[in-house]
């Protein structure tokens, strides 16, 4: 949490005191806020830009320029963050509010969906959505419920009324796979168990599944073309396809009609070429991309949304069969992405916390994509300007610029020379809006 003392901003600007005061009411519509960025990383440069003002009137960027010739509104209040590294709220192109991690312990995940009620995962959903805020993620795509149906939309109806907080959500709602091809697993056969996507089976009930989730509130539609992943007899990586290619056509032609996208979980093999043949708008992990299929995404312009760390820090025991298919993919998933962004394939920042628990950063992907050949301002810019096209929201989200909204983080160090200092977010604001508080 940031730490405010008293100082001078600009032209006699006094610095406020107490954040914290500030962050029990939304801004006025006429309210300016004037902050002075040491180090400003404004999503979209190539460079960063030293000693800037961002001039904020409501929930909107106003004005953006140099500290020595920017005219400072009379009346507006001053944020002094001149010691540190300024930059656009950040954006997760791929998070699970609903799910909290698979931990043995607590039941894995089968125990989230048969044990715990919907109004105890809604809680559990709220207290994930403060997380990612306070984290200095303004803006989710949260990609399914896991069984918790459209849950989703209405934790972005709440954080959008101003009764909890929360980032800017994208929502999906309960995604879409087939019969053998989604979790709960392994009962007895007479036993119904839920499951956490809706079932499909045919291009009808598939067009079908669509327009309900469109009708309902998805923002994106969310499809499973890859399920069960294994190593075949020649230590191969093998994902199991899901939809058919007449089934995600028919989902893709549905909800392009309505202007929304589709995105697609896929592995690699059929399941992958499937979705891209069927027109989707984004892979989400890819694990194992061929030659073929990058070359079709970069024609087709599919984003690639590569959510390394939750595969390279979270795999069974070694000596397993699931430990031995966890550390083929770790093999397959690096050099596939460095393939990718050789050949131009476009990249969105996405952690997959939820898959993991909410107590780790989600900030930790970027590491992992710096790691695997992408630059700092590469791997910031796939989680601000990047994103923000993905999300049909370029200018007004993901940059700091006149006309988009004031949403707006700092870190204490450079990230652009260790860029695990984004797990160290000091300073939130929100639509204009200053956020502070402890994450438990």
């Amino acid at each position: 949490m940031l730490s405010c003392r008293s100082s001078t901003l600009v032209g006699g600007l006094s610095l406020v005191v107490s954040i914290s005061a500030l962050a029990q009411t939304a801004p006025r519509p006429d309210a300016v806020t004037v902050i002075r960025a040491g180090t400003l990383i404004d999503g979209r440069s190539p460079a960063p830009r030293r000693n800037q003002v961002i001039v904020v009137r409501g929930n909107r960027i106003e004005t953006v320029g140099d500290a020595a010739s920017t005219k400072i509104p009379v009346g507006a209040t001053g944020i002094n963050l001149s010691g540190w590294t300024v930059l656009p709220g950040l954006i997760d192109s791929h998070t699970h509010i609903f799910l909290q991690g698979s931990d043995p312990a607590e039941g894995g995940y089968d125990a989230q969906l048969l044990k715990h009620g919907l109004a105890f995962r809604a809680a559990r959903a709220t207290a994930s959505a403060r997380r990612a805020l306070l984290q200095g993620f303004t803006t989710i795509r949260d990609v399914e419920t896991e069984g918790a149906g459209y849950g989703d939309v209405g934790i972005k109806q709440a954080i959008e009324a101003g009764y909890i907080p929360g980032p800017r959500m994208f929502v999906v709602t309960r995604a879409i796979s087939t019969t053998g091809g989604y979790s709960l697993e392994g009962y007895a056969p007479e036993v119904e168990v839920p499951k956490g996507v809706q079932i499909v089976d045919g291009p009808v009930e598939a067009r079908k599944a669509a327009r309900e989730q469109l009708d309902h509130g998805a923002d994106w539609i969310k499809v499973y073309m890859t399920h069960r992943s294994w190593l075949d007899k020649k230590g191969n990586l093998v994902s199991q396809p899901t939809l058919s290619l007449e089934e995600i056509r028919a989902i893709v032609d549905e909800t392009h009609g309505w202007g929304k996208k589709v995105a697609c979980h896929a592995y690699n093999g059929v399941g992958l070429h499937r979705a891209l043949d069927g027109g989707c708008d984004s892979i989400e992990h890819g694990l194992e991309l061929d030659d073929g299929v990058i070359g079709q995404m970069v024609r087709q312009g599919t984003w690639l949304c590569p959510t390394m760390g939750v595969y390279y820090d979270h795999m069974a025991p070694a000596d397993t069969p699931a430990g031995k298919r966890d550390r083929k993919r770790v093999e397959v998933h690096g050099p596939s992405l460095r393939k990718a962004l050789k050949a131009g394939v476009r990249i969105a920042f996405g952690s997959d916390v939820g898959g993991f628990s909410w107590k780790e950063p989600m900030a930790r992907e970027f590491a992992r994509m710096v790691e695997f050949g992408m630059t700092p301002m590469a791997a910031i810019q796939s989680a601000t300007s990047k994103a923000a096209e993905m999300l049909g929201m370029s200018g007004e989200i993901g940059v700091i610029a006149p006309g988009a909204y004031a949403d707006i983080i700092a870190v204490e160090g450079d990230p652009l020379k260790n860029v695990g200092e984004l797990e160290l977010v000091g300073f939130v604001m929100k639509d204009g809006e200053i956020y502070t508080g402890e994450l438990k």
